[in-house]
């Protein structure tokens, strides 16, 4: 079979074309979005982010948890970048990207808390507790029902820090805190994620234009417009890594995977027999009950 008469040829043409073409479109400067009322005593989701951006990157389920049931979701920047120079930048890019898509923000300080590594929890206690009590605070002061933070093999040293932070965190507060723990990956995959959450093609859309917020890194590496391929291969590993090996996998075009948890007692427990498929239509609220 020549090129045309092959349909796939035009699939993966067009594909390429889409993409170089989107390199000149707009960055940030969007009008916020539509957000929902928030009742007074609406549950807390609580999502540690190790970087400016993670925040939406990873932001299936937080976003459709604010738009399905209307609960609070609140970013808190665990930093603000390493790079010293951008630190000040990368706050109203974050601030703008959170305000487009309707999340709160929280600053951990002034320039984020810095360090944040494996390196610094084993080497220098006093440094990394001084960080463990600023996240205890943030946690007894909001109570969150849910918190979102990056599992524990995430590649880049600074979300594996942001998830030890979390788990000294919990661990110092014990019983006084219960709430939900909802890991999540990006720079390397979960072995044993157990929730997959499908995004429709305009929560895509929504999390994609607020990734452009944070302009002074998407110029640098246009990651923005990659992520609709990621969310589709998502689904391709989620249909086995949660469904079980040989399943089938459901019929998403977008979807993020998810560990989900509970704190309860001073430990974590599970809360799913086995895994899930949550698709646009499935209710989110038996998933925190």
């Amino acid at each position: 079979m020549n090129d045309a008469m092959n349909p796939y040829q035009q699939f993966v043409a067009e594909q390429a074309r889409l993409y170089q073409q989107a390199k000149s479109f707009q960055l940030g400067g969007f009008a916020p979005l539509p957000k929902p009322a928030l009742a007074p005593d609406a549950p807390k989701v609580l999502l540690f982010s190790p970087h400016p951006d993670d925040e939406v990157i990873v932001g299936g389920l937080p976003l459709r948890l604010l738009r399905e049931l209307h609960w609070n979701v609140i970013d808190v920047a665990v930093t603000q970048g390493s790079n010293k120079a951008r630190q000040h930048e990368r706050l109203k890019e974050l601030a703008a990207c959170c305000q487009y898509i309707g999340f709160g923000l929280i600053q951990t300080r002034e320039y984020g808390l810095e360090n944040i590594n494996p390196k610094t929890r084993l080497q220098y206690p006093a440094i990394w507790n001084a960080a463990v009590d600023r996240i205890v605070e943030i946690l007894t002061k909001y109570k969150p029902h849910v918190i979102f933070f990056p599992h524990e093999k995430d590649w880049n040293s600074t979300h594996i820090g942001t998830h030890f932070l979390l788990v000294d965190a919990l661990a110092r507060l014990g019983g006084s805190l219960d709430c939900y723990v909802v890991e999540t990956e990006y720079w390397a995959p979960m072995e044993h994620p157990n929730l997959m959450v499908e995004s429709s093609p305009q929560d895509v859309t929504d999390l994609l234009t607020a990734i452009t917020f944070h302009v002074g890194e998407v110029q640098r590496n246009p990651y923005h417009l990659r992520l609709p391929a990621w969310l589709m291969d998502n689904v391709r590993r989620g249909g086995e890594l949660v469904g079980g090996q040989g399943a089938a996998a459901p019929d998403f075009t977008f979807a993020t995977l998810y560990r989900l948890r509970r704190w309860h007692g001073g430990k974590l427990e599970q809360v799913l027999e086995k895994g899930r498929f949550v698709s646009c239509t499935d209710p989110l609220a038996p998933l925190f009950l």
